[in-house]
């Protein structure tokens, strides 16, 4: 019971992120190229604001759906597949 309550509250965070269209296209440009950085990212969807995308990529990392991976002052931003698969199966199609 403990584990199927754990289990909703997770897609209920990852339908949370991905409820917004910004963040919807975020998750969806990194399924298709992996290990972006912040201004990557912000290049390809070009009307972000660098503190809007930080927010929305701290609340798509915060529901599991990204890895991020350090190396020195850049962060670099992948989906994490096993989460997509579970919860958001659409973003892999």
């Amino acid at each position: 019971m403990a584990e199927e309550h754990a289990d909703i509250k997770q897609a209920v965070k990852v339908y949370k992120a991905l409820g917004e269209p910004t963040r919807l296209k975020i998750a969806l440009l990194l399924t298709e190229e992996r290990n972006l950085c912040c201004s990557d990212i912000a290049g390809k969807l070009e009307s972000v604001a660098g503190s809007t995308l930080s927010h929305h990529l701290k609340q798509l990392t915060d529901s599991g759906l990204l890895h991020l991976r350090k190396d020195g002052t850049y962060i670099y931003y992948s989906v994490n597949r096993e989460m997509a698969q579970k919860y958001a199966p659409y973003l892999l199609a």
